[in-house]
């Protein structure tokens, strides 16, 4: 099993990674680059692959109408779930107050630790994070990794070829479509490296940060993951509801994938294996293509969690009192800074720091007092933005008549084993290929062979 089994295999790095963090802290700090390297190496083929499935999904839907409703949908779904998410956190910061009682004087923080966690850098406007979606290069989209630029160039590309037709340009997505097979494959032997980039993430974190934090941020880290847990529960009732899936199935049908995401603190490190496992489960490609890509950047839930529960702790603990206004206040500013915070180094402290400039009544400097704890709230922010990204497939899949609900069934029971690409390609998806193949013509008969004449005769 642990030869064969990638969860039994990150599972034991999991461990491992806890073991000689806590045991040798100098040896569990120094393995950070391998969980880096991973990451950049996933990284790497995120825009091609992202690039080829939407392309790809384009021109087999041949509705450019139904792709754009399809993204108008997604976005509505993405802010509701959104929204919620702040409001439940900011309900459960009110009921349990995890900041009261620490009586924490704001001068005695220093804020320049936050200006070195962020770089200095600040979150971008809405008109400033709009203009940067759209490509100013279709090589620097590529380059800088940038996936809004990226969904805006093969949105184009597939308009184009649905408008050329099969007949001007028939060489173009046949060959997009053997691209695309080369990136997943690659995404197979990259994914070989998983255990190590586990354990050397594991490593360091706790080599770096320790187990101290628990104590003194417990309770904020208790309520953090609660109400994690109380969205994801409300989650799977509004997936059931709507396309009559489990959610809980569906994390057990990707049980390595969510493992991995949680040891290297990273849900773009499992992005291509999800959209492999989407599509198996009955999910058409241009809605997976579309909406797990651009959920990347609307729809962070786990970390809108954070920042009304952080706002609360920080307001709490510097003994200010925030009145219904001014949390709807915040509810509103989140709302606008959480888009803009994908990719953006200490996103969540800069989401923070312009919250309370907004707001006026606490001090810029108390954000520090999350600089403790955050690395902590990795994997609550991971696994919470990834379920509710993969829900939203599934959720905008079923709006737009794109979801194969019984093959979505037979997969989440395991009826219907996933293969990776690595492994060899999926007998059903091989089989629907041979099928487009046109048949050879039958080879002609054999010439008979001559026979000798007569020469009487």
């Amino acid at each position: 099993m642990l030869r064969t089994s990638l969860f039994a295999q990150v599972a034991v790095a999991l461990i491992a990674g806890v073991l000689v963090g806590r045991l040798w802290p100098e040896v569990g700090t120094a393995s950070q680059p391998l969980g880096d390297g991973f990451v950049r190496l996933i990284k790497a083929m995120i825009g091609p692959l992202v690039f080829c499935v939407v392309v790809a999904g384009i021109t087999k839907a041949g509705d450019l109408k139904s792709f754009g409703r399809m993204g108008l949908k997604a976005l509505i779904w993405f802010e509701v779930a959104t929204t919620v998410a702040l409001v439940v956190g900011l309900l459960a910061g009110n009921l349990t107050g995890p900041g009261q009682g620490m009586n924490v004087d704001p001068a005695s923080l220093d804020a320049s630790a936050v200006d070195e966690r962020t770089g200095g850098g600040e979150l971008p406007s809405t008109s400033d994070f709009l203009l940067h979606s759209l490509p100013d290069s279709a090589v620097g989209a590529f380059v800088e990794n940038a996936l809004l630029q990226v969904l805006v160039l093969a949105c184009l590309t597939g308009a184009a070829l649905l408008h050329l037709g099969h007949t001007k340009v028939p060489a173009i997505l046949p060959a997009i479509a053997q691209a695309q097979e080369v990136v997943f494959t690659i995404v197979g032997f990259i994914m070989r490296l998983a255990p190590l980039a586990v354990f050397g993430a594991t490593a360091h974190l706790v080599g770096e940060y320790g187990i101290g934090a628990l104590s003194t941020y417990g309770k904020l880290i208790a309520v953090c993951y609660a109400v994690a847990l109380l969205f994801l529960v409300l989650l799977g009732l509004a997936l059931k509801a709507l396309t009559g899936l489990s959610l809980w199935k569906f994390v057990r049908y990707t049980r390595e994938e969510m493992l991995l995401a949680l040891g290297t603190a990273s849900s773009e490190a499992v992005m291509p294996r999800m959209m492999q496992k989407l599509r198996h489960a009955g999910c058409r490609d241009d809605a997976v293509g579309l909406v797990l890509p651009t959920g990347y950047s609307f729809n962070l839930d786990g970390a809108s969690i954070y920042l009304s529960i952080g706002t609360l702790f920080v307001a709490q603990a510097v003994g200010v009192d925030l009145t219904l206004g001014q949390q709807v206040t915040v509810v509103l500013i989140l709302m606008l800074t959480s888009k803009g915070m994908a990719g953006v180094p200490g996103s969540a402290f800069l989401a923070l720091s312009a919250t309370a400039a907004a707001l006026g009544v606490i001090p810029a400097g108390a954000v520090a007092l999350l600089l403790g704890v955050d690395r902590i709230m990795d994997a609550m922010r991971v696994a919470t933005n990834l379920l509710g990204n993969c829900a939203a497939v599934f959720v905008v899949s079923r709006w737009e008549g794109a979801l194969d609900r019984s093959r979505a069934r037979q997969v989440l029971a395991g009826e219907l084993p996933f293969v990776p690409e690595q492994d060899g390609p999926d007998p059903e998806q091989a089989e629907e290929r041979a099928e487009r193949v046109p048949e050879r013509a039958a080879p002609a008969a054999p010439r008979a062979t001559p026979q000798p004449t007569d020469p009487v005769g």
